[in-house]
């Protein structure tokens, strides 16, 4: 029996951690037992809880409840609580996801202790250490013993960073073996779009109508904590709606929330009030996304999950940062980098709208990843 830690902090990776969940208990119950610990970075009901009782993740079985705080003082905190579970529950290993202070904090515990370190999404690479997450992410893989990437482009990058190819087992930190094995996120969006379809309805909840309007998102520090970013974004977005008549749906991250009243220029403020099309709502659950972005027809977004989830749903990504992980999105034409430019904002739209053969390859897998991920830790990680 293979025990592992899985380590969740995040509304992305409350997600993904669904489709490893699922693929244990539909395949592997009798070979793996998951220890689910959150680690409470996420701690608002509707951006944590809710997507457990959703997407039927089993309750964890420790919350360390750390909350927001300096990216010091909360990784600090992370790595004490988690180091602790390890040493109580001994597990053959740690699973981490993608490239939070959650991933961080994980992996340095972990580590320490010599408790081999799973990566899934690794090799992303934005190549700006402005990023916290890019530190996150780097410092991780190079802790890891098996690092799952989901994308080519990601697989190439490790093997940049000197990770070899086709090593030989046994497996180790320093002898740590990668793989291409595709996106769980696209495991679950192929799981949940169809339950999202019959549950969510878009025009009743939102009031739009399906591929009239368009989704945005927007969170990231470095564009809700500078009043000029967020101006210049909410004016693109407040502009995209008058002069084309059609509705923004803006699920609001709490930390933009907080943010809007003393960030946004006045000018703009006034604007984004007094548009009836400038919908605002509450951070939306998992399927409610999963609805809104089938269903929409531009996604405009800062958050990396979203640009993909945009893809897997054939939808057109403008993107409101310098640059991004999944570069591939980019080079096939179906998202632009705009940053917090407003004309190249609302250019991009304008190129999209005028855009009817866009193509939407498939470079994240074959909605089996999370099963590819089991079969791969019960060949190498067992304890002998």
């Amino acid at each position: 029996m293979l025990k592992i830690v899985t380590i969740i902090g995040a509304r992305p990776q409350i997600i993904k951690a669904a489709a490893l969940s699922r693929a244990i208990a539909a395949h592997f119950a009798k070979d793996i037992v998951e220890i689910i610990v959150h680690t409470g970075q996420h701690y608002d009901e509707n951006m944590s809880q809710v997507f457990f009782d959703e997407l039927g993740i089993p309750a964890p079985h420790y919350n360390l409840n750390v909350g927001s705080g300096s990216h010091g003082k909360q990784t600090a905190t992370m790595i004490v609580g988690i180091e602790e579970i390890l040493l109580t529950e001994k597990p053959d290993a740690i699973v981490l996801y993608g490239d939070t202070n959650s991933t961080l904090a994980g992996g340095i515990a972990a580590s320490k202790i010599h408790v081999p370190v799973v990566h899934i999404e690794a090799g992303l690479r934005s190549y700006s250490k402005a990023m916290p997450e890019e530190v996150n992410r780097i410092l991780c893989d190079h802790l890891s013993t098996l690092l799952f990437s989901p994308t080519e482009t990601g697989y190439l990058n490790l093997q940049k960073e000197g990770f070899v190819k086709n090593n030989e087992a046994p497996y180790t930190a320093d002898n740590p073996k990668i793989y291409h094995c595709g996106d769980v996120m696209y495991d679950n969006s192929l799981h949940f779009s169809s339950i999202a379809e019959n549950k969510i309805n878009t025009e009743e909840r939102y009031g739009v109508s399906k591929g009239n309007y368009v989704l945005a998102t927007i969170h990231r520090n470095n564009n809700t904590d500078d009043p000029e970013r967020l101006s210049s974004l909410f004016a693109a977005l407040n502009d995209i709606s008058v002069k084309n008549e059609i509705p923004i749906v803006l699920p609001l991250h709490p930390r933009t929330a907080k943010l809007l009243e003393s960030n946004l220029d006045p000018v703009t403020l006034a604007g984004v009030k007094n548009n009836p099309l400038f919908k605002i709502t509450a951070p939306a659950s998992f399927l409610e996304m999963t609805a809104l972005e089938k269903n929409a027809s531009i996604v405009i977004t800062d958050s990396g999950g979203v640009q993909k989830e945009a893809f897997y749903f054939n939808k057109p990504c403008i993107i409101l940062r310098p640059e991004t992980e999944w570069v591939e999105l980019v080079k096939c034409g179906a998202a632009i980098i705009a940053d917090s430019n407003k004309e190249k904002i609302i250019a991009a739209y304008e190129h999209f709208k005028k855009t009817s053969s866009l193509q939407f390859p498939q470079f994240y897998g074959d909605g089996k990843a999370a099963e590819f991920i089991c079969k791969e830790m019960l060949a190498h990680l067992q304890k002998s």
